[in-house]
């Protein structure tokens, strides 16, 4: 043979990844568009210079977990650290998931999970909403009851829908199973109610966030998981040894110290999305899910080349119009002013 068979489950797995293309208005990935303040390079410039590279980093990144706790009033202890909430996700699969467990998810919903699940191993159960994307805590609690999860991923806001789950949903999957229930707030910071008040209320909940998106730090790769202790310790078993870096750690850390400042764009972003939903609903022929808490706007039109014809204009935005439960939708990026009237008048012309 010359090569040896990856294994059965990931036979017809795709790479996850959304294009990397080089075109004038990328509104894809959910990134932020603002640069970071001059000031925040300018204090990681001095932080960098007094590292000692030639040595490994620290291992528990305390430092890092410290401030990240005092944020919530909670200990370094039931705060983690690992480059990005993907890494944390793949984590807490390797910890909790695998052959014999169950992860429950909710479609539609984060596209990672599916991949994860394949990645570790784990079962994986899928409980389909409607095409609102919502979670009532009459849902959630059959789910619960009838899947018996080890394990729950809940996206909110959800991913692409940008609506978030009410906080009766959460206690609804935690008090009607044995699972591990996490909810993934990466878009929390645009609009919402947080899990983070439950967290002393409930004892198998787990907070998951990053710095990729409110933060305007994607490049960085630097996620967080608040949870209760014996879920940090459970996660030390299978992180790898030294997995975040001393840079990345002193990046969070220089980004907490300016926390303000990094995050000063927020109030902007959320303007810029209620703008973009006035507009969208003023086209004819197009749904949007005006409901979104979220950087990001999920919209749906009966065009079915509609990706590609603003691709032709230059716009480049997320196609989900062939995912199960999202017919003829895409999902746009809340970008700058300037982006998103370049994707709004390229969305009129391509609909004439």
């Amino acid at each position: 043979m010359d090569r040896v068979p990856v294994r059965d489950e990931l036979a017809d797995v795709e790479p996850y990844g959304a294009p990397q293309l080089d075109v004038p208005v990328r509104l894809n990935t959910n990134e932020t568009p603002f640069r970071p303040p001059d000031a925040f390079f300018e204090q990681l410039a001095k932080r960098v210079a007094a590292l000692d590279l030639q040595r490994y980093p620290d291992r528990r990144a305390w430092a890092l977990r410290t401030e990240l706790g005092r944020r919530f009033g909670l200990p370094p202890g039931r705060v983690w650290a690992a480059n990005g909430s993907n890494e944390i996700l793949q984590q807490l699969l390797q910890a909790y998931g695998g052959s014999g467990r169950r992860l429950l998810v909710f479609r539609p919903g984060y596209s990672m999970y599916p991949l994860l699940a394949k990645a570790t191993a784990t079962p994986m159960a899928v409980v389909d909403l409607d095409r609102g994307g919502y979670l009532d805590e009459t849902v959630a609690r059959r789910a619960a009851e009838t899947e018996q999860p080890d394990i729950v991923f809940l996206d909110s806001p959800n991913n692409p829908t940008g609506i978030t789950a009410p906080l009766g949903a959460v206690r609804q999957l935690h008090e009607h199973s044995r699972a591990l229930v996490v909810v993934d707030e990466a878009y929390v910071e645009f609009g919402g109610d947080s899990a983070v008040a439950l967290l002393d209320e409930l004892p198998r909940l787990a907070v998951c966030r990053t710095f990729s998106k409110a933060w305007r730090l994607a490049g960085l790769r630097l996620g967080y998981l608040l949870a209760h202790e014996w879920v940090v310790d459970d996660l030390r078993k299978v992180r790898l040894p030294y997995h975040l870096d001393a840079l990345t750690q002193a990046a969070g850390l220089t980004a907490l110290e300016l926390a303000d400042d990094v995050t000063a764009h927020v109030e902007v972003l959320v303007g810029e999305r209620e703008r973009l939903v006035e507009a969208l609903r003023q086209i004819g022929g197009v749904e949007v899910w005006e409901e979104s808490r979220a950087n990001f706007l999920l919209f749906s039109t009966a065009v079915p080349d509609l990706f590609d014809r603003l691709l032709a204009k230059g716009v480049l935005v997320r196609d989900f119009s062939r995912e199960p439960l999202l017919d003829g939708c895409l999902r746009v990026t809340v970008g700058t002013r300037g982006e998103n009237d370049t994707f709004l008048t390229a969305l009129r012309e391509c609909l004439q």
